[in-house]
C-alpha cells in the first residue's frame, strides 16, 4: 500500500484491515474486538493507543484534525500517504522562503558591508575600533588556521611524522597566554577611553527630551517653548496600505521619512534625554553612533556634536508592537544660525500632533 511494507505487521498483530483515507492520507482503521486480550477485556493499554502506533511507526504523527477522523475514540490513525511526501513538502517550502529571501534582498534599499564612519567624533573613534578589533580577528584566524593546516600536512603519517613523546611545555604555555593577555589589553585601552568619552553628557549646548509612543517620537527642545510629535510621512504611510495601488519604490525614503524631522546645529553638543510612554523603544541614528533604549519609568542620556550638515535617518531598533517597522527617525543638521531661526519660527507654536496619531 503505497509504500508502507510496516502494513503487513500491523496487519498480524491487531487484524484490522488497511484502506486509502480522506484527506491525502493512508487510513489504518483498527478492530477492537481483535485486540482483545486472552481473557476476552480490553488490555490497560490498548494496542491501538497512539504511542503504541507511534512505536510501531518510527513517526511523530500526521497533524490532523484528530476530532475530525475520529481520533477521539481511537477508531483509527492517519499518516501520509508516502513516507517522503513530507520531506518533498518540506524541501518545497524551505526552497520557497530561500526564493523569498533573495526577491526580498532585491529591494531598492541602502545597505552596506560596514557600518558608516558617521559624522560625529565619537562615531569616528567607534569606528575605527571596529576595523581595529576586525583586523585583529582576521589576523588571529589567519595565524590560527595557518598553522593548524601546515600542522596537518607537513605532520600527516604518510610523510612519516612521528609523535611527540612530551606531555606539555611550559613555554609553549606562556607564550600562548602571554601573546593574548596583551592583544586584549591592546584593545581595552582605547575602547575603554571611548565608552567614557561616550557616557560624559556634562555641559550640553542643547538637551531635547524624547519620549517614544507606539508608534511616533516626541521632541522636547528644553529652555525653549518648541515640541512636538514626529510619525511616518504621509507619503509612506499610504503606500505601505494593502491594495493602496502605490509602488513603494516610487516613494522617496520609504519608511524612512517623517512629517516633522528633529533639528540640531553643527558643532554643537547636543544632550538627549530618552525615555518611553508605553514600551520599551530605542533610538537608533547608525550616523550618530548612537543606539539608546527608551524604557518606561526610566531616563537613559546621551549626547553627540554632528560635525557636518545633512539629513540623517535611523528607526527604533526595539520590537514595540505591530507597527515597530514605522517608527523612523531623521535628524537634520544644520548650521547654528540657521538652527536659531527654525527655533525662533516654532517657538510660538503649539505642540504638533502627527496627521496619523
Amino acid at each position: 500500500m503505497h509504500g508502507w511494507p510496516r502494513f503487513s505487521k500491523l496487519r498480524k498483530l491487531f487484524g484490522q484491515r488497511v484502506e486509502a483515507g480522506v484527506y491525502g492520507h493512508e487510513i489504518v482503521a483498527l478492530d477492537p474486538e481483535l485486540a482483545r486480550s486472552s481473557s476476552g477485556r480490553p488490555p490497560a493499554e490498548p494496542p491501538w493507543s497512539h504511542a503504541r502506533l507511534l512505536a510501531l511507526f518510527d513517526s511523530s504523527g500526521c497533524g490532523c484534525d484528530k476530532e475530525k477522523h475520529g481520533y477521539k475514540n481511537r477508531n483509527f490513525y492517519c499518516e501520509p500517504r508516502s513516507g517522503s511526501q513530507g520531506e518533498y513538502s518540506m524541501i518545497r517550502k524551505s526552497l520557497q522562503s530561500l526564493l523569498g529571501l533573495f526577491v526580498a534582498g532585491t529591494a531598492n534599499a541602502d545597505w552596506a558591508l560596514n557600518m558608516p564612519r558617521g559624522i560625529t567624533e565619537l562615531s569616528a573613534e567607534t569606528y575605527d575600533l571596529h576595523m581595529m578589533v576586525f583586523w585583529w580577528c582576521v589576523g588571529i584566524g589567519a595565524v590560527v588556521f595557518g598553522v593548524m593546516i601546515y600542522s596537518l600536512f607537513a605532520h600527516r603519517k604518510s610523510a612519516g611524522a612521528k609523535p611527540a613523546t612530551f606531555s606539555h611545555s611550559t613555554m609553549a604555555e606562556f607564550i600562548w597566554t602571554t601573546i593574548p593577555v596583551v592583544i586584549l589589553l591592546i584593545i581595552a585601552v582605547p575602547t575603554a577611553e571611548t565608552m567614557i568619552k561616550l557616557e560624559d553628557s556634562r555641559d550640553p549646548d542643547l538637551s531635547i527630551v524624547i519620549t517614544a509612543y507606539q508608534w511616533k517620537w516626541h521632541y522636547k527642545y528644553q529652555d525653549t517653548d518648541v515640541e512636538f510629535f514626529s510619525s511616518l510621512a504621509r507619503p509612506s504611510l499610504e503606500a505601505r496600505t494593502k491594495a493602496s495601488g502605490i509602488d513603494p519604490f516610487s516613494v522617496d525614503n520609504y519608511l524612512l521619512e517623517v512629517d516633522n524631522s528633529l533639528v540640531v546645529p553643527r558643532g554643537k553638543k547636543v544632550r538627549l534625554l530618552i525615555t518611553s510612554n508605553d514600551v520599551i523603544h530605542s533610538w537608533w541614528v547608525p550616523d550618530l553612533a548612537i543606539k539608546k533604549d527608551a524604557v518606561p519609568g526610566l531616563v537613559n542620556e546621551m549626547w553627540f556634536r554632528a560635525e557636518e550638515t545633512g539629513t540623517y535617518r535611523g528607526q527604533c531598533a526595539e520590537l514595540c508592537g505591530k507597527d515597530h517597522g514605522y517608527m523612523p527617525i531623521v535628524v537634520d543638521v544644520v548650521e547654528p544660525d540657521a538652527f536659531q531661526a527654525w527655533v525662533d519660527s516654532r517657538s510660538d507654536d503649539a505642540p504638533r500632533v502627527a496627521a496619523t496619531q
